[in-house]
């Protein structure tokens, strides 16, 4: 059983080693593979180095086009095309801790579904460390892309998931588009018109323990913009 985690990067400098080490250390199945973005601050560099230490490690250095959408699905075909029996996809600033990882694992290896998310939407969810104004606009924006796409999941700006061999095979990566962090819901509106099993698993989201966030008003704009495209195109 081949578990690979996907770890889409951007100046991640400070976390990435430790990041790693204990994805690593969850069990000899577990590989971590980071699309970086080139980052200034040389995260691609630090990976590389891990990577030449251990096979478990592996990193793609993506030169042109930045953004969180097209670094993840260059990392979701490079899992497909290379053999991963279950995908693991998260942030590696510790605002998804690895302790999950297991538990949203199970599920996909029992074969009892395709697709679990960490939901911080669930009963037995939750954020800590965060502005309750974030909270509030996190759950707006999800009871927004739940009518707009017709999703039963609560959580569906939630980046940290595990995917089946089948889900990595039936998603069609390559038709694609989004470019931003809207690749979450785009992922999830396939996967239902692919009929894919989906479930939620609770989770505690943390505020970043360093570095600082891409994340801001016009890019979260842009993707409650692409969603309504999204249904509309579909």
């Amino acid at each position: 059983m081949k578990i690979i985690v996907l770890l889409p990067t951007w100046n991640e400098a400070e976390n990435i080693t430790p990041m790693i080490s204990q994805l690593l250390d969850l069990g000899p199945e577990y590989e971590a593979l980071v699309v970086d973005d080139n980052s200034p601050d040389e995260t691609w560099r630090i990976v590389a180095e891990m990577a030449h230490d251990s096979p478990r490690v592996h990193l793609l250095r993506r030169m042109t086009g930045r953004g969180r959408g097209l670094a993840g699905l260059a990392g979701f075909r490079w899992l497909r095309d290379n053999g991963a029996d279950i995908a693991v996809e998260m942030d590696a600033d510790f605002s998804h801790h690895t302790r999950f990882v297991p538990a949203l694992v199970e599920p996909v290896r029992e074969g009892r579904r395709d697709i679990v998310i960490g939901s911080r939407l669930v009963p037995g969810g939750g954020e800590t460390g965060r502005n309750p104004a974030r909270t509030a606009i996190t759950r707006c924006a999800n009871l927004y892309i739940r009518l707009v796409l017709g999703l039963r999941v609560r959580d569906c700006t939630s980046g940290f998931r595990a995917f089946s061999r089948r889900a990595l095979e039936r998603i069609p990566w390559e038709s694609m588009t989004a470019c931003g962090p809207e690749i979450i819901q785009e992922v999830l509106f396939e996967a239902r018109r692919a009929g894919l099993a989906m479930e939620e698993y609770p989770i505690l989201f943390q505020e970043r323990r360093a570095g600082q966030s891409t994340f801001n008003a016009k890019i979260a704009a842009r993707s409650l913009a692409y969603v309504a495209r999204l249904r509309l195109r579909r």
